[in-house]
């Protein structure tokens, strides 16, 4: 197989913790019982959250549509029994400063990253529901 990206993770030798991250890259802490760092389940929110966030930037910023601050919130559902993936997300955008007539550019943005783009979100199951919510003015 021919990797795009490749990460490493080590135990710490402490409970379910470990270092990591992309090989000569910055490195995290990851901890199974959100202890002394998120779980990966915590990043999986993140990273949907993050991919998404920096779609939406770019393309807004393509589209010379102004704004002050872009803050996300990443919410998930989780089945009750193994595997327990997210079988539903919720996202919140918090978009500040935007001018009142570029709100539908900034719904846009939002459907580009989620339809098009957002390569974090392609990676996660087919049957993933995604709700995404627009806050702030």
């Amino acid at each position: 197989m021919k990797a795009d990206k490749e990460v490493r993770l080590s135990w710490t030798g402490s409970g379910l913790v470990f270092d990591g991250g992309p090989v000569g890259g910055p490195q995290l802490v990851v901890d199974g019982d959100s202890a002394t760092g998120p779980s990966p389940m915590d990043l999986v929110l993140v990273g949907v959250a993050a991919c998404m966030a920096i779609d939406v930037k770019v393309i807004l910023e393509k589209g010379r549509v102004p704004f002050d601050a872009l803050d996300v919130t990443a919410r998930g559902e989780r089945r009750d029994r193994p595997p327990r993936h997210y079988s539903a997300l919720q996202l919140v955008f918090n978009v500040k400063g935007v001018p009142p007539g570029s709100r539908t550019k900034v719904a846009r943005a939002i459907e580009l990253s989620r339809e098009k783009y957002c390569s974090v979100l392609f990676s996660l199951r087919q049957d993933l529901e995604l709700e995404t919510v627009i806050e702030g003015g």
